[in-house]
């Protein structure tokens, strides 16, 4: 059969799923698996259709005994309230990682952790045993001794991961999930941080890491930017790659040159092998060497699904290489699927995973189709030998099929990894089929300089310094080409995840156009058949989605934002964007999830710096094109120099007073004769209109305001109320609420959707 771990990688990743989203006892589903390899083992003629069977329960056995409670110390059956101060005593998993955050100018950083527990403490009471494993995030860096292996004691608030705000920003606690962990403990410092027991030795892969940063510091005169990029690109080292220097390698489509992946391992395996070459060494002890090298680099890096990837494929590809064996690239794959798969099958549904795997899926697929249509239309003559053309158009051609062969990777990389990119990051980066031309060659000379820096070390000094100098100057370049491609108009936009239907349906046509089915008469028309089917709904799924009024509130550190996008594509309005903080952790990443990539309104209701502080800020990622504030003046001096900076970059309306309207909104409060006391009861009101609900937008109105603006609208109803908190009394007076007579009132986040005019739909 050729290529047969292709089909025991797409059966065994299919029992995988099945576990994922079908909970079943485990007990059950190994009895099942194991009748099939039993009966498949003495039943000869079956065998062919059972040992399919049996390979899917076996990934659907492995995923269940992953996710399921097989133990009465589970740590999900001990810990019962939501929120619970414990300590825990367990072992460090692997070495704790460094997240530094830039917070109003300054560098904030905490530690993640992750222990797997053996004994807990609730509220101090007695310990007992425990099961399970935890995330734990520490305010501050861990001192040096807490490194991977070593036994702990912590204490912390533990707490289930909380879903996200709304739906398509990222899943904090699906993804913890995925990784077996159920558990996020918040410690306040790490003097609440205790080794216990022997003192465990710092582990070779540490020591290899502390040991490349010093190396690859060397003859450099300060730990810039450029130097810790290369630690994240040679060792793997995530601290470097904070939201604000990943940002424009993510819109440039360049961010993957950072993942330990098939360069790295491709060019450490060559250089070595080079090396024991030229000393007349055989195969066979060439790959004897080079084998053990690159795994411990993988390890020595942290176990990324890339670099496991790249090491199996390339461990196959040596061992090949030493038999005289020919490999097949497909087949590698899916050895390196399995083989994660049955070690941690939980990686099927992380990103990394499926990045990885489908970027080199699509290389393999595609490449080939790419170099036969540059074939197709550009053809040679075929009686005029290549030797006997003039010089130039040797060289000529020479070079447009190099360029050419790296067009098509990076397009059938972009081709591939599309809707992932879309579903992940929100992201659309059409610049990235060019940035890669560029990028990734200099990123080759940066690799090969840093991997040169490591190679001579403490031996040639010299050298070592000569190649970190050339690995600064091509990291800088890196990062300007980066910066450059991610600043090119329509190089990137931010877009809305693609649902499964439309998952589907690309990879669907991907697989099936590569693979041939259209040509194949028996495939051609049920391939036809299922696209057309699948096309079908998602058209209607996306008609219907446009004619959603979608309404969302947002929590915004203190305040609130509601974000309203009328149906059939009208401009989205913004209401309060809450201060700097929530603009660039709660906001932006819902805008972002939302496709957004400029604002069509923003109203600010009032002076509060919890409410409107982050306006400048929001309006730098997306520009606002209209603004809309009260004509009446705050005593806030934030509130002054926020108007002040957004009459700089947009255009501001002081028009938001009783009886203006902006469909499909009409403002009902103040007016601009309106002086009162307090700033809370100046703040603007707005009652939308869409497709006949109407909802009102409070924001933080006071009782003295709400007293003004129903004497003025004594007949005000509204089926939806969104009202804030003012600073005394109630959102809304028992009066006024029998008085709007709401169906459903919140000043918590929450989304709302109805369909077309006239129809409601809470």
């Amino acid at each position: 059969m050729q290529r047969p771990l292709v089909a025991v990688a797409l059966l065994y990743g299919a029992g995988v799923v099945l576990g994922h989203f079908v909970e079943a006892s485990w007990a059950a589903s190994f009895m099942a698996a194991f009748v099939f390899t039993l009966t498949a083992f003495f039943v000869h003629r079956l065998r062919g259709l059972l040992i399919p069977v049996a390979v899917f329960l076996f990934g659907w056995l492995n995923m269940t005994t992953r996710t399921a409670i097989t133990s009465p110390h589970d740590l999900r059956t001990i810990l019962q309230q939501p929120a619970e101060l414990i300590a825990v005593r367990g072992r460090i998993v692997a070495a704790p990682s460094e997240r530094v955050f830039l917070r109003k100018g300054v560098e904030t950083s905490h530690t993640l952790a992750e222990l797997e527990v053996n004994a807990i403490q609730v509220d101090g009471g007695d310990w007992q045993p425990a099961f399970g494993r935890v995330m734990s995030r520490t305010a501050g860096v861990l001192p040096s001794e807490f490194v991977a292996g070593q036994r702990v004691e912590m204490s912390g608030i533990a707490i289930e991961p909380q879903p996200p705000i709304t739906e398509g920003v990222f899943d904090y606690a699906r993804y913890l999930k995925s990784r077996g962990i159920y558990y996020d403990i918040k410690v306040e410092s790490t003097a609440d941080w205790k080794a216990i027991g022997a003192r465990v030795k710092r582990p070779i892969s540490e020591q290899f890491r502390a040991w490349g940063q010093r190396t690859l510091a060397r003859g450099l005169p300060e730990r810039d930017e450029s130097l810790r990029l290369q630690w994240a690109m040679l060792l793997g080292w995530q601290t470097a790659l904070t939201a604000e220097v990943s940002e424009p390698f993510m819109r440039s489509g360049t961010m993957h040159i950072f993942a330990i992946s098939g360069l790295h391992i491709a060019l450490i395996a060559g250089i070595f092998v080079a090396l024991l070459r030229a000393l007349t060494l055989p195969r066979l002890v060439c790959g004897l060497i080079v084998i053990p090298i690159i795994w411990f680099y993988t390890s020595a890096t942290g176990w990324q699904a890339s670099a496991i990837r790249s090491t199996v494929m390339m461990t196959v590809i040596i061992a090949g290489w030493m038999l005289r064996r020919p490999t097949d690239l497909l087949n590698s794959l899916a050895a390196a699927a399995c083989i994660i798969l049955v070690w941690q099958p939980e990686q099927l549904f992380q990103a990394s995973f499926q990045l990885s795997f489908f970027v080199v899926l699509s290389i393999a697929l595609l490449s080939p189709r790419i170099e036969e249509f540059r074939k197709r239309v550009f053809k040679l003559d075929p009686l005029l030998p290549f030797d006997l053309r003039p010089r130039w158009q040797r060289s000529g051609l020479r070079l447009a099929g190099t360029v050419w062969k790296f067009f098509a990777v990076s397009a059938a990389a972009f081709i591939g990894s599309m809707p992932l990119i879309a579903h992940y990051f929100h992201l659309f980066t059409p610049g990235s089929l060019l940035a890669n031309l560029v990028v990734v060659p200099v990123s080759s000379f940066a690799l090969m300089s840093g991997l040169g820096a490591l190679i001579t070390g403490d031996l040639v000094p010299v050298l070592t310094e000569w190649f970190n100098n050339a690995g600064w100057f091509f990291m800088r370049s890196m990062i300007w080409l980066s910066e450059t491609a991610a600043n090119t108009p329509a190089a990137w936009c931010h877009v809305r995840p693609p649902g499964v239907v439309l998952f589907a349906l690309y990879y669907g046509l991907l697989i099936a156009a590569c693979a041939g089915w259209f040509a194949n008469k028996f495939l051609r028309w049920p391939a036809i058949a299922t696209a057309l089917v699948l096309a079908v709904v998602w058209f209607t799924q996306w008609q219907q989605r446009r004619g959603w009024h979608e309404i969302t509130v947002l929590p915004l550190n203190g305040g609130h934002g509601v974000y309203a996008q009328p149906a059939r594509g009208g401009r989205d309005w913004l209401i309060d964007c809450g201060n700097q903080g929530s603009v660039e952790f709660t906001l932006k990443p819902f805008l972002q999830a939302n496709g957004v990539n400029r604002l069509g309104h923003l109203i600010l209701t009032h002076g509060a710096a919890q409410q409107i502080g982050g306006a400048p800020q929001l309006n730098e990622m997306f520009p606002v094109r209209e603004v809309f504030v009260s004509p009446i003046s705050f005593r806030s001096s934030k509130y002054r120099e926020v108007v002040s900076q957004l009459e700089a970059q947009s255009r501001v309306r002081h028009c938001a007073t009783n009886g203006f309207a902006l469909p499909p909104w009409k403002l009902l409060h103040p007016r601009s004769s309106d002086h009162f006391t307090s700033a809370e009861d100046n703040a603007v009101v707005a009652l939308g209109d869409f497709g006949g609900t109407r909802v009102l937008l409070a924001s933080n109105l006071g009782k003295a305001g709400q007293n003004a603006m129903f004497t003025r609208h004594p007949e005000l109803c509204a089926e939806i109320v969104i009202a804030g908190l003012p600073g005394k009394g109630e959102p809304l007076a028992a009066g006024w609420i029998e008085t709007l007579q709401p169906k459903l009132i919140t000043s918590r986040t929450r989304s709302f959707r109805q369909r077309d005019a006239h129809r409601q739909h809470c």
